[in-house]
């Protein structure tokens, strides 16, 4: 598969309501979409990071340059015959990850789409149809948490996400658990916390919660593990996980009890099944994450979330749940309670409307030859 031409889109809109987590409020999807042009067909990756560096050091102006900068010129015009050689001619080149995976998942589209077979059944998933859960924001009150919370239950989904900040309390946790006793539950902390926090996070303890999701710093595994050992909750991490290595690391040190799979944050689909294959292999058992995307680029996510070592109900959302219309045709939407079924189209099954693209682009670049 060589690739002829490389188009990259950055672009913003607007989403249904802000979305409130530690890192403060976002108003705005703000994506990266690549489209890798080969001699045989194309592919479509997309990668959402922060519009500014907040969840990790990438933000999506970034990522859109170093797409058109390095990694672009870097491949164009190349014979590419596996995702395991394209991540060794950036190998060379540190960081940028969400970059990265959006290059990575449009190979993976791309191929799947030449060998006629849907992503998931390409990449051994074993059921079609996956479990998802309802996440909800840092809300003003908790009477309208229990509103939402509510809600999701009605809806049928098996499990909720909490996100959780310094605005939040204990108190808040237990008056949701008294209110609903038997719901599976998390709350997600977004590294915003310190092992100076240690008693709130003992006073969580009796509440029943499936695990903390990302209590401290994205780059502290060590006093995740120190928590670890102190709670009995367990901890599940999501920013620390950053590649293979990392992940290999909080397993072997005891930093976590559950690992969330971002296909974005880790570089892409093919360190992303590298990494739920050695957490399979250390009894580790884990779920899939997402970012704020479109369809497009959840679809890679919703093909990891059909392998065998998937524990929970993975974050991968309906596209009515952000946005009045999605980027992405076709859209995902729900396939019954709690459940989303991955498309048997071949690919990974979801493509950017273009006229959305054309609507919502920030800057767009063509890269045609290398420039090096």
């Amino acid at each position: 598969m060589k690739v002829r031409e490389i188009n990259l889109h950055h672009v913003r809109m607007p989403l249904l309501e802000p979305w409130v987590t530690a890192y403060g409020s976002q108003e705005n999807i703000e994506s990266l979409f690549v489209n890798l042009r080969f001699d045989s067909g194309d592919g479509w990756g997309e990668c959402s990071p922060s519009p500014l560096p907040l969840y990790n050091t990438e933000y999506t102006k970034g990522a859109f340059n170093v797409a058109r900068d390095v990694f672009a010129p870097k491949i164009v015009g190349r014979e590419i015959s596996s995702a395991d050689q394209l991540q060794s001619l950036f190998q060379e080149f540190k960081g940028h990850e969400f970059a990265r995976s959006a290059f990575d998942t449009a190979w993976w589209d791309a191929y799947a789409r030449q060998c006629d077979k849907p992503l998931w059944s390409l990449i051994g998933g074993v059921n079609e149809t996956v479990s998802v859960g309802a996440d909800i924001p840092v809300l003003s009150s908790t009477a309208a948490l229990i509103d939402r919370i509510s809600e999701a239950i009605d809806q049928g989904f098996p499990r909720v996400k909490l996100k959780f900040n310094r605005s939040c309390t204990v108190e808040m946790i237990e008056r949701v658990r008294s209110t609903y006793p038997d719901i599976v539950m998390h709350i997600d902390c977004n590294s915003g916390f310190t092992l100076d926090d240690i008693e709130m996070f003992r006073a969580l303890d009796h509440l029943g919660l499936k695990m903390i999701e990302q209590p401290l710093a994205y780059d502290d595994l060590v006093n995740h593990a120190a928590l670890q050992k102190q709670i009995k909750t367990p901890i599940c991490l999501d920013e620390s996980i950053t590649s293979v290595n990392r992940a290999a690391k909080a397993i072997k040190i005891g930093a976590c009890r559950w690992v969330n799979i971002k296909t974005s944050r880790v570089g892409g689909l093919t360190n992303a099944l590298a990494i739920h294959d050695l957490c399979m292999d250390k009894g580790v058992p884990i779920w899939v994450g997402g970012m704020l995307e479109s369809a497009v680029g959840q679809g890679p996510s919703l093909a990891l979330a059909t392998k065998g070592n998937v524990g929970y109900p993975s974050d991968i959302f309906p596209s009515s749940r952000f946005f009045e219309e999605d980027f992405s045709n076709p859209e995902i939407s729900l396939s019954g309670e709690g459940k989303i079924t991955a498309p048997s189209r071949p690919g990974s099954g979801f493509a950017p409307k273009m006229n959305f693209l054309k609507k919502y682009s920030v800057e767009s670049a063509k890269i045609t030859k290398s420039r090096g």
